[in-house]
């Protein structure tokens, strides 16, 4: 079985490698690198290296931070899933990650069993997020009627109510089940609501 390519962005050496061993005795995941900072990962990138299907990143590093790394990464990977790790539970620097492009956002104490599915999530799904992440995103910067009255202009009833649940953690399966339509028809709105509003994916979705 062909494995899950990680790599692992952390200056705390200790936690890194505690994280490549729990990380590497999980099934089907492999740990292709752990480097100290962003610019160690731009290194890593300008080498031509193997390039990870995920990259667990921290925020507060020396020399170049999570966010420092996650614009790099808008300009010059912007494919690249990036999964944030770190001990920031500060509402700011949440938006700020997930605005750069972080796929997700997990504290350092989330349980494993969390871990591996967030992980799993970011992989197969593109996104993850948490109810401390959403609560982040609804209260840090809530819309204002303007902002309201112009996704209404721009969406249809049946695409408005597809965004409100893609702004829950339900899967897209479970969204076509609460719709009661099929997984196609959820897939046409979804395409139809990312270019109307101009984002590349879920948590896009989120954050406009």
């Amino acid at each position: 079985m062909k494995k899950k390519t990680v790599v692992i962005v952390d200056d705390h050496l200790l936690f890194a490698q505690s994280l490549e061993s729990l990380i590497t005795n999980l099934e089907g995941y492999e740990v292709l690198a752990i480097l100290k900072n962003g610019k160690e990962l731009t290194q890593y990138y300008l080498h031509k290296r193997k390039k990870p299907e995920l990259v667990l990143l921290d925020v507060k590093m020396p020399v170049m931070d999570g966010i420092q790394t996650m614009q790099w990464l808008k300009e010059n990977q912007p494919e690249q899933k990036v999964l944030a790790l770190t001990m920031e539970d500060d509402e700011e620097t949440i938006i700020k990650m997930l605005r750069a492009g972080a796929r997700g956002y997990l504290l350092k104490d989330i349980h494993p069993e969390n871990f591996e599915f967030a992980m799993k999530m970011v992989i197969e799904q593109g996104f993850y997020y948490s109810s401390k992440i959403e609560t982040a995103l609804k209260f840090s910067e809530k819309p204002d009627a303007d902002i309201i009255q112009s996704l209404s202009d721009k969406l249809t009833d049946r695409e408005w109510t597809f965004l409100k649940f893609a702004c829950s953690e339900l899967t897209y399966k479970s969204i076509a089940g609460e719709m009661h339509l099929s997984p196609k028809t959820i897939e046409n709105y979804r395409e139809s609501v990312f270019k109307k509003l101009q984002v590349k994916t879920r948590v896009g979705l989120v954050i406009y």
